[in-house]
């Protein structure tokens, strides 16, 4: 109840009254967010993406439209992550087997995300790729789906031949078994409730 009496006392008041922890709230957004109709104009917390996302947009969709005016708004900032973070995304997809699965943009905005919450902010991911969600919540990083339930498990992939059961790293780097030629496929080794 008290709490509750306090959200509306800071309502009242305005962007001022909010708590510290209400301020450190962030939204990164992916490519998916665009295509899904999210609308970053609408939203009253600090939004975020980055150059990659641009280019996975259709030039002059709807989407495409969205993303621009949000940053020409100055309601999105586009912001490139460090290097190292970088790094740490691509180990972290190849743990649980994610990496060939996450494009260029997918890697850099859970870079991101990983980056501001280590510079202190609580950063969500609104996203429905499935991959960028497996990895997020292996980092413990929120996130918020659009069209979709989101996932349910974290599950932990591996490739393998269908043909011959030869199994390859997460990171391997072609579609086909060094072999027999067929084509791979991925598997849940293991899952974990999210």
């Amino acid at each position: 109840m008290w709490d509750g009496i306090q959200k509306r006392r800071r309502a009242r008041k305005g962007k001022a009254m909010l708590t510290e922890t209400e301020r450190r709230k962030i939204v990164v957004l992916d490519t998916s967010a665009f295509i899904a109709g999210f609308e970053p104009l609408l939203i009253h917390d600090p939004q975020y993406s980055v150059p990659e996302v641009r280019n996975e947009l259709a030039p002059n969709s709807l989407a495409w439209t969205r993303f621009i005016a949000a940053v020409e708004s100055g309601r999105l900032k586009i912001k490139v992550p460090r290097e190292d973070y970088v790094q740490k995304i691509r180990a972290s997809s190849k743990a649980v087997g994610d990496l060939r699965f996450l494009s260029v943009a997918d890697r850099q905005v859970l870079s991101l995300a990983l980056e501001l919450r280590d510079t202190g902010y609580k950063p969500q991911i609104v996203t429905d790729d499935f991959s960028i969600q497996n990895v997020a919540n292996q980092l413990g990083i929120k996130f918020a789906s659009l069209t979709t339930l989101g996932i349910r498990y974290r599950f932990q992939w591996i490739l393998y031949c269908p043909a011959c059961h030869r199994r390859y790293p997460a990171d391997y780097k072609t579609n086909h078994c060094s072999v027999c030629d067929t084509e791979l496929k991925r598997k849940p080794l293991g899952k974990r409730r999210c």
